[in-house]
């Protein structure tokens, strides 16, 4: 898989989502900055990510993915922060 059918994956599964993805081939990382995860917990935010994901993790096509889900705020908190990643 590459990087930008992941990020797609992503933004048609959470609309109005920004979605930012690198990767080799099989291990990637996601940041994921939704509305959508107004309110919802770390584990939850995951799940959703997870979920737009999952038929090409159970084809064994996405081996690994780290994923970094940030609400608007949250990311602009982390911006300031200097978060490394994607």
């Amino acid at each position: 898989m590459q990087p930008e059918e992941i990020k797609s994956l992503i933004e048609t599964g959470i609309p109005g989502c920004e979605a930012k993805v690198q990767g080799d081939g099989s291990h990637f990382e996601a940041i994921v900055v939704s509305t959508e995860f107004e309110g919802k917990s770390l584990v939850a935010k995951q799940k959703m990510v997870y979920a737009t994901v999952a038929d090409r993790i159970t084809s064994g096509e996405l081996h690994a993915l780290t994923i970094k889900a940030y609400t608007p705020a949250e990311w602009e908190k982390a911006k300031l922060l200097q978060v490394t990643g994607v």
